[in-house]
């Protein structure tokens, strides 16, 4: 069968004024992945990435130490509109929006809610993607891969559309599908097997190339 890694974005810029970009140590997690493959010879035929930057300056960091084949955008892989679905979110509950001195896990409660009322079409004034279409466009991009000849793919992507393609493949709630998007670490590698009639969920989640005391610092989830 072949392979599928699918990887979250290295650490973006949490906030700045542009997220979509890669922080420094962003930019050292995507070269350390590139090493661990590199150093198991792990070389890709088809390396796919969404349209944001964070996901082509990813790929580039990992391709810095190992080989692939052709390369592409889909912008399928792409994350949803998160800023401007709290925002909308806030408007309905603006009692919930954090103290700017709030640590970060509190927006992750905010996002948590958020999108929970936009799959549920809760949100009146987010006018942006639905959450029926981003399900979709993700649905669209993996079956590409599936029916693809590639033996070895990588992916690098966002939290959300790699929950989304969990949440089809286990055929789990929305609810633990948000759970997932909130646990998947920076970097961190999704292997799964396939072939035309489907995928199969090999490990979720790993980070080997920060897993160990000279790195544990460096995981992240943002």
């Amino acid at each position: 069968m072949a392979q599928l890694f699918l990887v979250r974005h290295a650490q973006a810029s949490f906030g700045a004024a542009d997220y979509d970009n890669l922080s420094e140590l962003g930019h050292l997690q995507s070269k350390l992945l590139g090493n661990y493959f590199s150093e198991r010879d792990i070389q890709f035929d088809a390396t796919i990435t969404g349209s944001m930057k964070r996901h082509i300056q990813t790929k580039e960091g990992i391709l810095a130490s190992t080989q692939s084949g052709s390369a592409h955008i889909d912008e399928g892989w792409n994350e949803f509109d998160f800023d401007n679905i709290v925002r909308a979110y806030l408007s309905i509950f603006p009692r919930q929006k954090p103290d700017e001195k709030a640590p970060r896990s509190e927006w992750y409660k905010v996002l948590r809610n958020a999108m929970q009322a936009w799959s549920e079409g809760n949100l009146p004034s987010y006018k942006g993607e639905s959450w029926a279409e981003f399900v979709g466009r993700v649905k669209d991009s993996a079956q590409m891969i599936q029916q693809s000849s590639h033996k070895n793919v990588l992916v690098v992507t966002s939290g959300g559309a790699m929950a989304i393609f969990l949440m089809r493949l286990l055929k789990c709630s929305v609810a633990q599908a948000i759970n997932f998007n909130l646990q998947i670490k920076n970097t961190s590698v999704n292997h799964f097997y396939f072939n035309k009639g489907g995928f199969q969920l090999s490990s979720f989640n790993n980070v080997p190339h920060l897993d160990k005391p000279l790195h544990m610092s460096k995981i992240t989830y943002s």
